[in-house]
């Protein structure tokens, strides 16, 4: 394969994950092409790798999440694109904060698990709100009596704050306690800034799933 046609595949992947507004896998991107013109795996993913070589000094970058490859503002800009929305990020509370986190470290857990942690009983709102993000998933449910819910995290909440496996959570020996986990998370959600297409703007500022829509200020108990 010639320069000329990888440089064509890199460019078809870019105006993709640009119009996209959500990351997309290798095989979506492969499927971009017709049967007779499709490249190979290797291929392309070579061509994200050049595409994200050719990002480097410049104000995006190339992105892979759980889901897939997107990109999206470097963190380091996010101060100053976020001025270009009048509204600003939703902000959580410190009990969702907590209650996300003790489920992506304790994954599976119970909702009565996390309140013996807690000490304080968890919120209905606040695992509506989990579920309702697609942060959280049911899994299971534990062989005891009332066979009470399991918990997990999914992938739109690797996703979200920009990881692409479990493994690429803070270790816990290097988080104290839950405050401090509630700041990494509210650090991550306030550093992630997609770049989207103007119609992926207007439709994410009612899709709760996307966690760059940009939602009127309020704290959710």
């Amino acid at each position: 394969m010639n320069e000329e046609h990888l440089a064509r595949i890199q460019a078809i992947a870019e105006a993709a994950l640009l119009a996209a507004g959500k990351p997309l896998s290798v095989e979506q991107l492969r499927e971009l092409f017709t049967e007779d013109e499709r490249p190979a795996r290797q291929v392309m993913e070579h061509a994200l790798m050049l595409l994200e070589k050719a990002c480097e000094g410049r104000g995006f970058e190339l992105k892979r999440v759980a889901s897939g490859y997107r990109l999206q503002v470097r963190a380091e800009f996010a101060p100053w694109v976020s001025r270009l929305f009048e509204e600003k990020p939703q902000r959580y509370s410190r009990a969702l904060l907590e209650t996300l986190a003790l489920i992506a470290y304790r994954q599976p857990i119970t909702r009565g698990e996390i309140e013996d942690i807690r000490g304080v009983t968890v919120s209905s709102n606040i695992i509506r709100t989990l579920l309702e993000r697609e942060w959280a998933r049911v899994v299971g449910h534990r062989d005891v009596p009332g066979r009470p819910a399991m918990y997990a995290t999914t992938k739109q909440f690797l996703d979200y704050f920009n990881l692409n496996g479990l493994d690429q959570l803070p270790p816990l020996s290097e988080v104290r306690d839950l405050d401090e986990i509630g700041r990494e998370i509210e650090k991550n959600m306030q550093g992630e800034i997609q770049f989207e297409s103007s119609e992926g703007d207007s439709r994410n500022q009612d899709d709760p799933q996307d966690g760059s829509a940009a939602l009127p200020e309020q704290t959710i108990h």
